[in-house]
């Protein structure tokens, strides 16, 4: 990895130099199908002609292309011996002229690791599908280019495919003599230009519009998946969330979707959720459902469709100048994504999901000790593809919602809109963005930024609450903390609301006050006479990005009344604040597995409670005292099972619960109703066993020991399809087998044969909480092998690796100590590998920080007695 890196300061120069005209690239893709060669990688053939201008010349520059072999460099009519210039990632060139023009004749290797031109043979039936992911800079992987964001330019594809095949790309396409070629596309950048070809099932629908000058937009809409998914593709449903999507976007940004058609294709072992390539987004498969998901499910594939389109505007219309401001296109994508969906389709409660779900990823992200500002400080492409992350993403879209409820929402989208004018087709930085909203604003957003762009960590908003002798509030405070890490106060725009229990028993808010909280103490004078609060919930209505604390009489509360919170949103909040407790050590995690106990079964809100459910599994894995753990498994077991039994005979309720009770399931009877339900010798009234809900029952039974390879084998005869042999694999890997944990490791670690699907099915598989003995010897083996795997794979399987097999289920201070160790002895490895063991060792320092706590809990009264 380290030779295909490119740093920040060579892109700056190379784009001082250099103005791009256009490229053709001509791919074909016939390799793709047939016998593989007899040794080295699978190729196809990629010959590339770049058209670029130099405002030097006889200056140098360079042009990027990992493939196995060029067969041919030509510049400016000029020969050039490719084994001069070409390194295996960049082809060197000097002499260039004010107008150039490069010919590059390559072989270009199929990927297996979803990076570049990914080949998928279905076991199904055999067929081959390919398409490309390029983001941040895999494109190099597929034609030879200038891979920076700001070197934009005009496309126009042509790709030779097998007979029978259909091809897709950023443009329109038609097939002429045998080859489908492809309009050309607006100037856009590398990162987003993609190729999808194979045998795929294709559905085409139509959006119309007519917009102001009285004429009409129409946009050819299709979508596509394997023939093995087709039986399972509700593509009317992707059309309207699709066409509800535009009708918002072109409602609120006033500038029409400028490229032409809108394919959506759902490829096979793709490592992303999805990728707003211009006129064919790409999503993972897996948002086609092959069994009975709840509207969770919908609702984060509605999410994704949208937070995509919401791309076609902030980052593929108008581009971040270098991954610094990634956040410029990632943050307003999250939050516009959760905006559209709100205010424009039936998933109402959108904004319920963020702050549960979404916002839980910030938190952990934003106490790391690799958090980062929102605009970061990227100073290659390994910075850069660690930074799509929780930061990015999901603080960015938290404090994007805070600054609508700053500069006011008509502000805000005035403010997209002369943005995406003024720099249409062009590259931002962060000032450009500022600009325009204090136009819109009038507000002064360089002081905004400073606390809110431009530096890390999260604060804590705690109530204070005086009340007088008559039961009524004299003062009520906002009290703001910051970690010594990151000791920034920032102002928050807050809503406080009080809260207590109606004559029905309902927990309900009967005051609220919306408030700036600037600096460490903030009195909220419009609550002083109210009545006593049995809650105090700061932060209430979720507008502002921080970790909700409570008072002992608001905490008191919640241990006994959780469940009676009538509004959604609050109820979720509380939980969000309670686990935030949890993780930081400031509450048993066994009180919160207690809470989860009492009060999760009368949670309506369907994704809140799956969240609820990760986050008390999570709390048993690493959170409760070692001697506890047991103890913890069979309550949740015992409780998840009586939930499911009272739940609503096929409901999405009933669902959720037989998931979590399979996840926890370890006592004999337990195993023996997972078995009775797979074979059909045992029943709960409602509950539909498909094909999903056998995989899920059948890892439980596999870790436990109870079901053995041939059961396996016998389920993939029964699923044998892509999605059934990645559920095999990682039960393969589960099994408690000493002989199995070294055949997962050595396939994974040792060897490049599998797939990133595969591979990360066998980590999944691999590391089971119910097997630390067994998994123990791996964590020498680990630190021993992480620097090779870094250097020998690609970045995106060195992640996989690195983060999934870090010893983290061997919580012991001697694991810790061997971290540092290992930290302490590479301080030279490469930053990205650096940043990724960093993560994992705060991870783990502070599950033995919250175990601590926990054991601290033992023998007292506890939210379970």
């Amino acid at each position: 990895m380290p030779g295909e890196n490119l740093s920040r300061d060579e892109a700056r120069e190379r784009a001082g130099l250099l103005s791009v005209d256009g490229y053709e690239v001509a791919l074909d893709l016939r390799s793709a199908v047939g016998d593989a060669p007899a040794d080295g990688p699978r190729t196809f053939r990629s010959v590339t002609t770049l058209r670029f201008r130099a405002n030097e010349a006889g200056a140098g520059t360079f042009v990027d292309l990992i493939a196995p072999s060029v067969t041919a460099v030509t510049l400016n009519g000029e020969d050039l011996d490719p084994a001069a210039v070409f390194d295996g990632s960049r082809i060197h060139l000097e002499g260039l002229a004010e107008d150039n023009e490069l010919v590059v004749d390559a072989r270009c290797a199929y990927s297996r690791t979803g990076e570049g031109m990914h080949r998928f043979v279905d076991p199904e039936d055999g067929e081959v599908y390919l398409y490309t992911q390029y983001e941040p800079a895999d494109a190099r992987r597929v034609f030879a280019n200038f891979e920076q964001p700001d070197l934009k330019a005009p496309y126009r594809f042509s790709v030779q495919a097998p007979q029978g095949w259909t091809a897709w790309s950023n443009g329109a396409g038609e097939l002429v003599d045998g080859v489908w070629q492809f309009a050309e596309t607006k100037p856009i950048s590398t990162y987003i230009t993609t190729v999808v070809a194979g045998p795929y099932h294709y559905v085409t629908d139509s959006y119309e519009r007519a917009l102001d000058d009285g004429s009409k937009l129409v946009i050819p809409l299709g979508a596509m998946c394997r023939k093995g998914l087709a039986p399972y593709f509700d593509a009317d449903d992707v059309f309207e969330i699709t066409k509800q999507g535009l009708d918002f976007f072109h409602d609120n940004f006033d500038y029409p979707y400028p490229f032409g058609k809108y394919d959506q294709a759902f490829v096979p072992e793709y490592n992303l959720g999805a990728m707003e390539n211009p006129g064919i987004v790409t999503f993972r498969e897996e948002y086609i459902f092959r069994g009975k998901v709840t509207t969770a499910s919908y609702e984060r594939r509605a999410n994704v469709i949208l937070h995509e389109m919401a791309h076609m505007w902030f980052g593929d219309l108008v581009t971040m100048q270098w991954w610094d401001d990634l956040w410029l296109k990632e943050s307003f994508a999250d939050f516009m994504g959760s905006f559209s969906m709100v205010e424009a389709t039936r998933f109402t409660n959108g904004w319920i999901t963020f702050a549960n779900n979404r916002k839980a990823w910030a938190y952990r992200a934003d106490q790391l000790p690799s958090t980062h500002p929102v605009t970061a400080d990227i100073r290659d492409l390994e910075d850069a593809k660690l930074n799509f992350d929780g930061i990015t993403y999901a603080k960015g879209a938290s404090v994007l919602k805070q600054l609508v409820a700053y500069v006011g929402r008509d502000a805000f989208l005035e403010g997209a809109r002369r943005y995406f004018k003024r720099h249409a087709y062009g590259n931002t930085r962060l000032g450009d963005l500022l600009s325009v909203l204090e136009e819109t604003s009038g507000r002064d957003m360089a002081s905004w930024s400073r606390s809110w762009l431009q530096t890390a960590g999260v604060n804590s908003l705690t109530p204070q609450v005086i009340l007088n002798g008559e039961g009524r509030i004299t003062e009520l405070a906002v009290v703001q903390e910051a970690a010594e890490s990151h000791p920034e106060l920032r102002p928050h725009r807050v809503a406080i609301g009080l809260y207590r229990r109606t004559a029905q028993g309902a927990l309900e808010r009967y005051a609220r006050a919306e408030a700036d909280v600037d600096g460490p103490r903030t009195v909220i004078g419009e609550l002083a006479g109210a009545e006593a609060p049995e809650l105090v919930l700061v932060n209430d209505d979720d507008l502002t990005y921080c970790k909700i604390r409570f008072d002992e009489q608001s905490l008191a509360t919640l241990r006994e009344r959780l469940g009676d919170i009538t509004d959604p949103l609050a109820r979720a909040l509380c939980w969000s604040a309670l686990w935030n407790l949890t993780r930081d050590a400031l509450m048993p995690a066994r009180d919160f597995i207690g809470l989860v106990l009492r009060f999760a079964g009368r949670e309506s809100d369907i994704g809140v409670l799956q969240m609820l459910h990760a986050w008390a599994r999570g709390a048993l894995v690493h959170y409760v005292a070692p001697g506890w753990r047991e103890e913890g498994g069979r309550l949740l077991a015992e409780g998840a099972l009586k939930e499911l039994r009272l739940a609503e005979p096929g409901s999405q309720h009933q669902l959720t619960w037989a998931r979590f009770f399979a996840s926890v399931a370890s006592s004999d009877a337990d195993l023996q109703l997972l078995s009775g339900l797979l074979a059909g010798s045992a029943r709960i009234d409602g509950l539909e066993v498909d094909q999903e809900l056998r995989w899920a029952f059948l890892e439980t039974l596999t870790t436990q020991g109870v079901a053995d390879e041939a059961a396996l084998a016998a389920e993939l005869a029964r699923d044998d399809t892509a999605s059934g042999k990645r559920h095999q694999v990682r039960c393969l890997a589960s099994r408690p087998s000493a002989a199995v944990k070294a055949q997962g490791w050595a396939q994974v670690v040792e060897s490049d044969a599998l797939s990133n699907a595969l591979v990360e099915a066998t980590i999944a598989g691999f590391q089971q909480s119910s097997q630390r003995e067994l998994t123990a010897p791996y964590a020498e083996k680990y630190f021993a092998a992480i620097e090779r795997v870094w250097a020998d794979r690609s970045i995106q399987i060195g992640m996989d690796v690195v983060r999934g097999l870090f010893p983290d289920l061997q919580d012991s201070p001697e694991t810790l100590a061997a971290t540092d160790a290992w930290l302490t002895a590479h301080e030279d490895a490469a930053p990205a590998l650096r940043r990724l063991v960093l993560e994992s060792r705060d991870d783990l320092d502070r599950a033995l920080r919250a175990q601590a706590c926990d054991g601290a809990a033992d023998g007292r009264p506890t939210a379970l007695s």
